[in-house]
């Protein structure tokens, strides 16, 4: 946010009352002036003092009226006052008119020059209004906020970014602007998260080099460039998406996690999960989009072949046992446990969830957001659960073996308990859990159901073309004799107006195991995952390997994209 810092009474009170040193001003004035923050700001930051020892000695000094902002109906300020421009220039906020006055909240009641450019600029007399730094900041941000999300962005096109190009382009990290560019800047990131939505991207990078900065989508499981704004724009756009997401632009030395709700009409909104990581040349900002209707799909539309979905389905109707989802990041665990919640979700079942972060809210859900610096973890949280009546709890990861053990006790004690953990196979998840510490028994007499999974990208169905493949070939790439025999076309990627290199969304592939007595007696006889694997299969287990070739036969995607995400 683009702030003018100057030597106001405030710097030579605090002077004067043996806050500061004349050397420790000029310091803050110039990390004020480079992190462009305000001198109020600053002064929080560097510890110096807090937002209400700072608003107090403002009022006591001068006799400025206090105001908590917390409290004051911020939808009730006139638009007309809203001037985005003098807002982020002198980091105060009109409130409210009574008569001939305007009354500004600021966290420095000595900044006359922003009161003049205010009155001067909506015809009254300006008075001040005293308030806690930290929560000016949050109110300006709601308020600029709001005021953006208003925007028709469906009404923007490409000529409506011409004015994002700038003279200089040199790198220079501690410019993030003064604000004669900011309207500019606000158009192209908005255009460019809601193209992010349009073309069904799950993640955003914003990244900064030395020579370039870059943006990109994760479109289908694949990372695509969509645009190289000028470099000299590498700390306004960092700057821009941290205020949306309520983080504080001041701090670059540490990552910093926060979340962006964009409205794209009356009755429509995106959510993003945003992560900001200090990199040698900025801040790299990675987006990624919460999708709930993704978390409506159904079943069917997931993937699972009927033999794969009755186990799933089956586990699901059990009054108690642990279902376990496995996989890497981004390889749609999230979707499936809650579509499996949605299932159970009816009004006789109590149902709570612990989830880091909470991703996708579910009407009649209790959700809990962990926070590993308050002390609510995975574990804490479910003891809390088992203590509040509940049929059926989903802990987001398990990751460590206290967590293991509540969860495999909530298990054993009547509830069904659906989780995740990151491993590369269904086999592999047991044999992690026993190198957790969980006792081989404890483990046969919990887990019910396993399900490994990735995604695939689908093959467009205006542009897939036959690929005419030895049965050599695909013998070699996995396929049975049998499958062969039963005849198949196998199709490959061509690209057309309609999809993205011949692909368009993806579809999900399984390796479902169910428990079953010989599964049990190898684990509680330390058995490895290998020989787990070898049981699984002789009781009709497909690999996720088999499961992919499944798709390819079935036309659903080709043989590259199975070779990509899964072992070969």
């Amino acid at each position: 946010m683009p702030n003018t810092v100057l030597h106001t009474g405030l710097s030579n009170l605090l002077i004067r009352k043996e806050q500061i040193t004349s050397s420790q001003l000029a310091e803050l004035t110039q990390k004020a002036s480079k992190n462009n923050t305000s001198f109020p700001s600053i002064l929080i930051s560097e510890n110096i003092l807090s937002p209400l020892a700072l608003a107090n000695l403002g009022h006591e000094e001068y006799g400025t009226p206090l105001l908590d902002i917390n409290e004051f109906d911020l939808t009730s300020i006139p638009e007309e006052f809203l001037n985005r421009k003098l807002i982020e220039k002198h980091h105060c906020l009109p409130l409210f008119k009574r008569g001939n006055r305007l009354y500004i909240a600021t966290a420095d009641p000595t900044n006359i020059a922003a009161l003049e450019e205010f009155q001067f600029n909506v015809g009254m007399h300006a008075e001040a209004i005293l308030v806690e730094v930290d929560k000016l900041e949050t109110a300006i941000e709601t308020v600029l906020e709001d005021d953006l999300s208003s925007l028709d962005l469906d009404s923007l096109d490409e000529e409506g970014l011409g004015d994002i190009e700038v003279a200089d382009t040199e790198r220079k990290d501690e410019d993030t602007g003064d604000g004669k560019d900011d309207a500019p800047i606000v158009i192209y990131i908005n255009k460019i998260l809601t193209d992010a939505i349009r073309k069904g991207a799950s993640d955003l990078h914003f990244e900064p080099y030395e020579k370039k900065y870059r943006i990109r989508f994760r479109i289908d499981g694949v990372l695509q460039e969509i645009s190289q704004p000028p470099i000299g724009l590498s700390a306004r756009i960092a700057a821009r998406l941290k205020v949306m997401s309520k983080l504080d632009i001041a701090e670059r030395r540490v990552p910093q996690d926060g979340r962006i709700k964009l409205k794209l009409g009356r009755n429509r909104s995106t959510d993003f999960r945003v992560s900001t990581l200090p990199t040698i040349w900025g801040e790299k900002i990675v987006m990624r989009i919460l999708d709930s209707a993704s978390a409506q799909l159904g079943i069917e539309k997931l993937g699972y072949e009927a033999d794969q979905k009755k186990l799933y389905m089956d586990a699901l109707a059990q009054p108690q046992g642990m279902i376990l989802v496995t996989g890497p990041t981004g390889s749609g665990k999230t979707v499936s446990l809650y579509t499996g919640l949605n299932i159970l979700n009816t009004e006789e079942r109590n149902i709570s969830t612990a989830e880091d972060p909470v991703e996708i809210n579910l009407e009649g859900v209790n959700q809990v957001h962990i926070n590993l610096k308050a002390g609510l973890t995975f574990a804490s949280a479910l003891r809390s659960f088992l203590r509040q009546d509940p049929d059926i709890v989903m802990v987001g990861e398990i990751r460590d073996l206290e967590t293991a053990e509540i969860a495999i006790k909530a298990a054993q004690t009547g509830h069904l308990v659906l989780s995740t953990l990151h491993t590369n196979s269904a086999a592999e998840t047991l044999t992690r859990l026993s190198n957790m510490g969980v006792q081989g028994y404890n483990i046969a007499s919990s887990v019910s159901l396993i399900i490994a999974q990735r995604l695939a990208r689908r093959l467009c169905e205006h542009c897939k073309t036959p690929e005419d493949v030895p049965e050599v070939e695909l013998q070699r790439l996995g396929f049975t004799q049998s499958q062969i025999e039963q005849g198949f076309i196998v199709y490959k990627p061509e690209g057309c107006d309609q999809c993205t290199a011949g692909y368009k969304g993806r579809v999900g592939i399984y390796e479902v195991m169910k428990m079953s007595e010989d599964l049990s007696k190898c684990i509680m006889e330390g058995g490895n995952s290998l020989e787990l694997l070898e049981i699984a299969q002789t009781q009709g287990m497909r690999t996720l390997r088999h499961s992919g070739l499944m798709k390819v036969q079935q036309g659903i995607s080709s043989i590259n994209e199975i070779n990509r995400v899964t072992s070969f």
